[in-house]
């Protein structure tokens, strides 16, 4: 019988790849997003859409409840949604810190707490937490985002000690740069955020750059990212953390090696 998975941020980019990968490889998948109407050549795939907003508890528990009630388990959660919502810290209003945090880590937390004592009780499970390199380093003007995915690091770290005795892995993939839309989208909340002010000339000059970075060819392509979690989910052992993507290693190495200051120096002159 086929392991059911649930997919988060399924409506387009690496979560969209992902859902199609374990389609390939045989599971039974449900792609979750807040815009259900984005997932219609899913559906075609055979992949069954369910709404999810990381948001609203209402919304999570439907989801999960909706996929036990049919399912009577979950096998496999990937928690991919997220998106960085760039800006000088003193910029940010927070209430759009608060939604960050809502969607990149609370979501995700409340998401684990109701899929988790299903896998408990069947002694089995695998949660993919979606990180990224700057869960291990930093750019320009992502301080809250960064934020998020340093609490995903710390937050699966410690999730992996207290299930392993109950037979479920917890694994953390951290891209580096990827070709979706996830770069424009931050470059124009930075520039939305501190356009103006007292850090104008360096966001716009951040902003733009990320716009051509993520415009051009050089990213990598969601489907590494699919098959690297496709990888994690079917291996007795997976390990329990894959970087991987374009400048993934190159960025995280030389913070290790060369310290903060340098690091600092090599983002402020190089990104």
């Amino acid at each position: 019988m086929a392991k059911t998975a649930l997919v988060t941020g399924a409506s387009s980019g690496i979560g969209m790849s992902i859902a199609r990968e374990l389609k390939a490889s045989g599971f039974k998948v449900y792609a979750a997003a807040r815009r259900v109407e984005k997932m219609s050549e899913l559906e075609k795939d055979g992949i069954i859409p369910i709404e999810l907003d990381l948001t609203k508890d209402e919304s999570i528990q439907y989801c999960v409840n909706t996929i036990l009630a049919k399912e009577k388990s979950i096998d496999i959660l990937v928690n991919n949604a997220g998106y960085g919502s760039y800006g000088a810290i003193e910029d940010v209003p927070i209430s759009e810190v608060k939604r960050q945090f809502d969607v990149n880590l609370f979501g995700m937390a409340r998401l684990i707490q109701l899929v988790t004592p299903a896998m408990r009780e069947n002694h089995y499970g695998k949660i993919i937490n979606i990180s990224s390199m700057g869960g291990k380093i930093w750019t320009k003007f992502g301080g809250w985002y960064h934020a998020t995915k340093y609490a995903v690091e710390g937050l699966s770290d410690c999730l992996r000690m207290e299930l392993k005795p109950f037979g479920i892995d917890v694994v953390v993939v951290e891209p580096g740069g990827i070709k979706t839309d996830w770069g424009i989208i931050a470059a124009k909340n930075l520039k939305k955020t501190s356009s103006n002010g007292a850090y104008a000339e360096a966001a716009n000059k951040a902003a733009d750059g990320m716009i051509k970075n993520y415009s051009g060819n050089m990213l990598s392509k969601p489907e590494l990212i699919a098959k690297t979690v496709c990888k994690a989910v079917t291996k007795r052992r997976p390990r329990t953390r894959y970087l991987i993507g374009f400048a993934a290693k190159p960025m995280v190495l030389t913070h290790k090696l060369f310290g903060d200051r340098i690091f600092d120096f090599v983002i402020k002159h190089f990104s």
